[in-house]
């Protein structure tokens, strides 16, 4: 019997294939498919998917015999990862000075008839090979070892999806781990943010009401200017903290949603001097299985604006609903001061604002819209906006069943 040779970038090799994690798992049915078809295809009792690590062939898949791993020195798989660009074809063992003593041809599981294709990853480097094995001796035709390349193509195809979704589990914790991080540090600096912010309103309030007689024009317009600007930075920093919630909301439960009731939810809030005149179609109370925080927090924000931005002395709103094959569709149409053209795809970006003041004389953060957009996407859907100056706009989304 003559020992394999141990390859000249075995420690490279032997650290690519760590790297799939794949060594001692368990049973994988793709695998084991790829085995039968193997076997089934070259008409042989035996196939194995053998990986080479330091001291031993391990199985990933073993078909017709019960053995995991043999050791490295035994094995027909360590010979055959010394050519990697060949298919290793021993007819006959029994003939063959490399192996007619081997204790695996003498005892069980005796492999006299062998072809073991190199399983080489995409660096190079060849991790085992997928063997097929006889009792007696045996050849392959064309068809067959094609076969046999095609099948061990499709097992690369899978160490690398394997190592792939490996490493997106690695991201993805890591995102997790940066978000709840990041979501402590937008709740603490908030707080500590909006404490003063709301000191300084109440203060200049204060100040206002109690020296009002006592300031001219100017002064007391500068005093409005600090309160304004104090208020307006403590709802920048709301849009924030609720942008940065985002990822949190998309994960809450889905669960039967009311539209009407969100709806009249959110009129009843906004609507305290009785402006708005609503029109919902249909009229029939109709419920979608969604994301309900979501839906409101979408609603909320386009209603509102639809108020807050319309110069009209009767706040008309319509909001129609229909189901269109796998997605809803929504409409949001107001008759207010509407949006320039060229500013109807930028202000769905974050911090992106118009030249429009709300009816108190202040601009938006820029950060409402794109967290409506944010949301409707991540629920499968998509949202555009079309508007005339001076008549209104009509925001138009779509949620995925």
């Amino acid at each position: 019997m003559i020992f394999p040779d141990i390859p000249q970038n075995e420690l490279m090799r032997i650290a690519a294939l760590k790297d799939y994690s794949i060594l001692d798992t368990i049973p994988e049915q793709e695998y084991d498919d790829i085995t039968f078809l193997a076997s089934r295809i070259c008409k042989t009792p035996i196939s194995l998917i053998s990986l080479i690590d330091n001291e031993r062939q391990w199985f990933k898949s073993h078909h017709g015999i019960e053995a995991t791993e043999t050791p490295r020195g035994l094995a027909f798989c360590a010979h055959a990862i010394n050519d990697k660009n060949n298919i290793l074809i021993v007819p006959d063992s029994r003939k063959d000075l490399r192996f007619h003593d081997n204790p695996l041809v003498t005892n069980n599981p005796h492999v006299v008839f062998y072809a073991g294709i190199p399983l080489v990853n995409k660096e190079g480097f060849p991790l085992g090979t997928l063997c097929v094995i006889d009792n007696e001796p045996n050849s392959l035709d064309e068809f067959q070892l094609k076969a046999l390349k095609a099948l061990s193509n499709q097992i690369i195809s899978l160490f690398e999806l394997r190592k792939k979704t490996a490493q997106l589990e690695i991201k993805a914790r890591q995102v997790e781990a940066q978000n709840i991080v990041l979501e402590k540090f937008a709740g603490t600096a908030a707080h500590d943010l909006k404490s003063p912010l709301a000191t300084i309103v109440m203060v200049t309030e204060l100040f206002e009401l109690q020296y009002a007689d006592r300031l001219d024009k100017e002064g007391l317009e500068l005093v409005h200017m600090i309160n304004t600007s104090a208020f307006s930075l403590s709802h920048f920093i709301d849009g924030i903290l609720n942008y940065s919630q985002n990822t949190k909301v998309l994960s809450d439960e889905k669960e039967e949603v009311s539209i009407h009731s969100i709806i009249d939810n959110i009129i009843h809030l906004i609507d305290s001097n009785k402006e708005i005149h609503l029109v919902i179609s249909p009229d029939d109370d109709f419920s979608i299985f969604t994301n309900k925080v979501a839906v409101e927090q979408i609603f909320l924000n386009l209603l509102v604006n639809a108020v807050k931005y319309n110069d009209k002395d009767i706040k008309h709103i319509s909001v129609t609903f229909e189901e269109r094959g796998d997605y809803f569709k929504f409409n949001i149409i107001d008759n207010g001061q509407g949006i320039k053209y060229e500013d109807q795809e930028r202000i769905f970006q974050i911090f992106e604002t118009t030249s429009n003041a709300d009816k108190s004389g202040l601009k938006g953060t820029g950060i409402g819209l794109a967290t409506v957009k944010w949301l409707v996407e991540g629920m499968g859907g998509t949202i555009h906006l079309t508007s005339e100056v001076g008549k209104g706009a009509n925001f138009e989304f779509t949620l995925h069943k």
